[in-house]
């Protein structure tokens, strides 16, 4: 039944346009998939395009909201690094693609791609790319999932799992209070801890 993908292209964009940690959009798209004997393959596709249209989204309206509550030279700190980025897309691509391949959270990248107003043209086709890559191996291991969902809860609070959340929060803060124009033309870390207007 088509609304049942509805659903997921529904879960997996409101899962990736919220502008904090949250559980990947992959989530979602597993106990769909699960509940209602989803074809593994249009969930997967659909859930894709639910999540590339979220993280479009955060990225359009992120400068937004950091030109409100972000000092203006933190935005052009951040600028500088998307500046940076375009200098060279191939290799902006490839870390944009290896990022999205990891089971980590991709907001931190879409909160920098924003706030530096990189055109989403630059990290979109990378994203999509390591998105149905990662999202069709979590989807593959639904069924594994399903058949073993008691040990699965019990390790919702595994070490992972946190580590994960702590991993993100590290990398949002490193783009929110490393001086990017210091650590990149000066190669010195330094850290601004004062960023909000």
């Amino acid at each position: 039944m088509w609304w049942q993908y509805f659903l997921v292209f529904i879960g997996a964009l409101l899962f990736d346009i919220v502008p904090f940690p949250f559980p990947p959009a992959f989530t979602i798209m597993i106990v769909l998939q699960i509940i209602f004997h989803l074809n593994v393959w249009i969930a997967i596709i659909v859930g894709v395009a639910g999540s590339v249209l979220g993280r479009y989204i955060l990225i359009l309206y992120t400068p937004l909201i950091t030109k409100k509550y972000i000092t203006q030279s933190k935005n052009e700190d951040i600028q500088f690094l998307g500046s940076k980025m375009k200098e060279n897309k191939w290799k902006g691509q490839l870390i944009v693609l290896a990022y999205s391949l990891l089971p980590l959270p991709t907001t931190p990248l879409f909160l920098a791609a924003g706030m530096s107003k990189l055109n989403a043209k630059y990290i979109i086709p990378a994203f999509i790319i390591g998105k149905f890559t990662s999202d069709t191996i979590a989807l593959h291991a639904g069924k594994y999932a399903s058949e073993n969902a008691l040990d699965i809860a019990q390790n919702l609070l595994s070490w992972k799992s946190i580590a994960s959340v702590f991993i993100c929060l590290f990398l949002i803060f490193c783009v929110f209070f490393i001086d990017w124009r210091s650590l990149i033309q000066q190669k010195k870390l330094v850290w601004k801890f004062r960023i909000l207007n």
